[in-house]
């Protein structure tokens, strides 16, 4: 049985709608991380599953219990569900082991006596034992962030849910955050977390959901949501693409307009000088001299379409170009200066033709 089930939810503000249909579920011991870019509900579908926000409609059961439903004790549920926020929240006029021992003692009930040494327990393992009776205004954002996490998890949850937990933080301070969250799932504590940071979201989750469209765009592995994700709104943004789609539609090219839209492209990019000289000597010989002579002598082939992208994870540049009529492979046919050019300033060059011939080459 899953943790949280989470059926047709839907979020409206107005007229904008981050979430339009979101359907998914948590098991226990799943440590899911949220991507996506920018407004596409990430931190609002975090905030649906606690009732922070009000969904507009469909239903969140968690652990048995339709939280939607208005006869819901929200408070009782919410106590199975510790929340970590971007901006820690801590209390300012109470020190660190304090924090920490608020919610056990006045929620659950728990002897003050025993919820301080659980709560030095805690602080112990988030690596702040030694700043108990500090506060926060004391702290490193850092090591705030880390009370944070530690006071969340004294009220014994059943899930963690952490929004952005690291995106307030400097550099230098994010690493000991993710050590301590990394931990967490190690120990198989149930979390679900929003996050930009890739390389983490890859290492320490069993599952990964992309946003994008309203709601979980594609969701798997992370071996499948990094390595081959399936969608192009997901490759797109694992990558980090930047991309320039270029359509020629017959003889009569725009060569000086064309070439202008390659460096802006380039521009926008940040490719270097060398690397933009590269793609379109690459575009020239490939489309000008090898694969528009023969559409010309077909006269069958329009329109060729020419996608390029730039990856910025790994600098990597791919080049496309599709076009009907007979199969043609100008990787083997075109003329020999041309076959060579695009061999030496190229990593890979392969052609296929299924319902339309295609050129794919890396560089």
């Amino acid at each position: 049985m899953s943790l949280i089930t989470i059926e047709h939810l839907r979020k409206e503000f107005g007229n904008v709608t981050p979430l339009a249909d979101v359907n998914a579920h948590i098991d226990e011991g799943d440590v899911i991380c949220v991507i996506g870019p920018s407004g596409t509900g990430k931190s609002t579908l975090l905030r649906c599953l606690n009732r922070l926000e009000e969904p507009t409609s469909g239903s969140i059961v968690v652990d048995g219990e339709n939280i939607c439903d208005p006869a819901c004790n929200i408070a009782l549920v919410r106590r199975k569900m510790g929340m970590v926020f971007q901006s820690f929240n801590l209390f300012n006029n109470l020190n660190v082991l304090q924090n920490v021992c608020a919610a056990p003692k006045k929620l659950l009930g728990i002897p003050a006596e025993q919820a301080e040494r659980e709560g030095m327990a805690l602080l112990e393992r988030v690596g702040l034992a030694d700043k108990a009776k500090s506060f926060p205004e004391e702290l490193s954002g850092g090591q705030q962030q880390r009370a944070a996490i530690a006071r969340a998890i004294a009220m014994r949850p059943k899930i963690l849910l952490l929004d952005e937990p690291t995106s307030a933080l400097d550099p230098t301070m994010v690493a000991e955050v993710l050590a301590v969250i990394r931990s967490l799932a190690n120990d198989g504590m149930t979390m679900m977390i929003v996050t930009h940071e890739m390389r983490f979201a890859r290492n320490v989750s069993n599952r990964v959901f992309y946003m994008d469209e309203g709601g979980i765009y594609e969701e798997g592995t992370p071996a499948q949501i990094f390595e081959h994700p399936q969608r192009e709104k997901t490759r797109r943004f694992i990558r980090r693409l930047k991309t320039i789609s270029l359509t020629i539609d017959g003889f009569d090219v725009d060569y000086l307009g064309t070439r202008v839209r390659l460096e802006s492209f380039g521009a926008a990019a940040a490719l270097s000088t060398k690397a933009l000289r590269r793609v379109m000597l690459v575009f020239e010989e490939l489309v000008f001299q090898g694969i528009l002579p023969h559409v010309r002598e077909q006269q069958a082939g329009f329109p060729l379409e020419v996608l390029i992208e730039h990856a910025e994870d790994d600098g990597g540049i791919t080049l496309r170009v599709s076009w009907g009529g007979d199969p043609y492979d100008p990787l083997a046919k075109s003329d020999e200066l041309s076959r060579s050019i695009i061999e030496h300033a190229t990593r890979t060059a392969t052609y296929q033709h299924t319902d339309k011939n295609e050129v794919t080459v890396t560089m």
